[in-house]
Formats: structure tokens, sequence, C-alpha cells
């Protein structure tokens, strides 16, 4: 349990979000909040856990006031996706916390800034002494992790550094190429052409469960189709739209977006920029086409003269 007795400063703001799965335990806990007197700002809710890179951007951009602690709150279903969104952003310690013990020793050890909580596998009220303890407890002090005694003067020097060093990491003046993980995959190696969609190149990364970084040239569309599996992808470079017929809606993509496709879903793209993305599905490749590519390329034009691009 978190000491009632301590109680966080008087200048703490929470910026908070959550996806579809985290939305009832945000909102619960933004209500204690509340009742504490802290100041909360509900960024809402999305579809998936994105909401994580605004809550994290958000947090970054607020570390240099100092009149104002600002943290942050996220939830989804594990709590892992939105904290990995929220890491991406510098000054942000972002971790996912399934027990009280578990909140003390992150703020501790990581001087954790912003909460994440699984809306799955946490009830209110444990997700409650969570956040209080999150709220209640200091960098560095004593926790279950260090045998509730003080850190060693070398353990506490290196956290102490680490808050120094850890914003640093992937700042360098470096290419794109150069610096991100994904792209360095791909580096130097050639995309093979997608036959049965024109402008289209492909280059497996790895099998089963498989994952690829796709290339489509500006102006390409694909058809509409379905595939037998559910798939993920975050546009690297470009722009592109994604029509999901079956679910009738439609998704405007740029640099950084996150969309995921169940499987079975019709959908149809069109793209408006040399795009790339890199895209995850379990099991091996495959496509089902709905249409052919003369009758896409209709579909396309109609929904872009009547303003829905």
């Amino acid at each position: 349990m978190a000491d009632s007795a301590t109680t966080p400063p008087p200048s703490l703001k929470i910026i908070a979000g959550a996806d579809s799965f985290g939305a009832e335990l945000k909102d619960a806990m933004l209500s204690h909040l509340r009742s504490l007197n802290i100041e909360v700002e509900d960024l809402g809710t999305t579809s998936y856990y994105n909401i994580g890179a605004e809550v994290g951007r958000r947090v970054s951009s607020s570390t240099t006031s100092p009149a104002v602690e600002t943290r942050g709150l996220l939830a989804c279903g594990t709590g892992v996706g939105v904290g990995i969104f929220a890491n991406k952003f510098p000054g942000v310690f972002a971790t996912t916390c399934l027990t009280p013990d578990e909140a003390r020793n992150n703020r501790s050890i990581n001087n954790c800034n912003v909460l994440a909580l699984s809306g799955m596998s946490t009830s209110i009220d444990t997700a409650k002494e969570i956040v209080d303890t999150w709220l209640n407890t200091t960098f560095k002090s004593p926790c279950p992790a260090s045998k509730s005694q003080p850190w060693p003067e070398e353990i506490s020097k290196f956290f102490d550094e680490s808050m120094t060093e850890m914003p640093k990491i992937g700042t360098s003046e470096k290419t794109q190429a150069e610096s991100c993980a994904i792209c360095c995959l791909v580096k130097n190696r050639e995309l093979n052409p997608i036959d049965i969609i024109p402008g289209g190149s492909m280059k497996i990364l790895r099998e089963s469960p498989t994952s690829a970084i796709v290339r489509f040239k500006a102006g390409s569309v694909e058809p509409a189709h379905h595939h037998t599996f559910g798939h993920c992808l975050v546009v690297m470079e470009g722009k592109k739209s994604v029509w999901n017929l079956t679910k009738k809606e439609k998704y405007d993509l740029d640099i950084g977006d996150y969309l995921f496709t169940p499987a079975g879903d019709v959908h149809r793209v069109k793209y408006y920029e040399d795009t790339e993305f890199f895209i995850k599905w379990d099991g091996k490749w495959d496509m089902f086409f709905d249409e052919d590519l003369e009758t896409a390329k209709t579909a396309v034009e109609k929904e872009l003269a009547n303003g829905s691009a």
C-alpha cells in the first residue's frame, strides 16, 4: 500500500490517455486523481495504443518547466503498447506496472514519469494502489528491489547518470538509415517487385511470424483484397490511405502512423507519395483479391472526387 501520510506535490499535473481496452480503467483513475485534487488533462481514447505517443510528446515537452511537474498516465490492454509509444520521446521514462511493488521499484530505479496500466489484467482497486504508490514514491528511495534499504552510493550514482544519458540515445546526427533499427534491417538490400501489384516491392525480413519492408511508388493502388491473417504496419515514409471496406472506415496514414487490419477484412489502398512501411503478420504472406486493378482505380478516383480523401 502507498504511504497515505505522503501527498504528491501540489504542482503535479497528469496527462492521460488510453485505447479502447484501457478506457474504463483510465477513466476510473482520473476520477481517483481528481478526488486527490490533482490536476488532470484527459486526451481521450483512441482505437489503438498510439495514444501513448501523444502523451509521451506532451510529457517530454513539459519536462523543462520547473513550475509544474508533469507526468503521464496511460492504459491499454496489456499496458505495454502505450508505454512503447511514449518512450520514443526524450525525457520520458514509461513503465508498465501490474502491482504496487512494481510501481515503487520503477519510481525508485527508473524515475518513471509515465505510468502504463493494463486494462485487461488490473482491477480498479489494484490500479488505485498502483497509482497511489507511483505518486508517492520518490526517485532512488528504498523499494522492494533494494530490500527496503537505501541504494548503495555506486548504484545511486548510476541512476543519476542514467537520467541524463538515456534522453541522449538516438539524438546524434545520423541519417534515418543509420539510426533506425528497422531501416538498418533493409539497408543495402534489394526489394523484390510485387508482380501482382504494379508499383510495389517487398523484402521479407523474417518468417513465421513474418515481417517485411514494403515500398510503393506514388500513384500506386492496391485493389481491394484480404488476408488470412491480421497484420499491423507502421509508415516509415510517404502518405497513403486505406479504405477498410468491411468496416466502412477510411484511414489516412502519414510518417509514424500505425494501423492494424484484422484477418479477413477487405481493404483497398492508395499511395499519394513514394511510400515505405514496416509490416508484420502471423504466418506466411498471402493475398486474395476482391476486385481487379482498373475497378480499384475507378473506385479510388470516385472517392477522391467526392472529397473523402
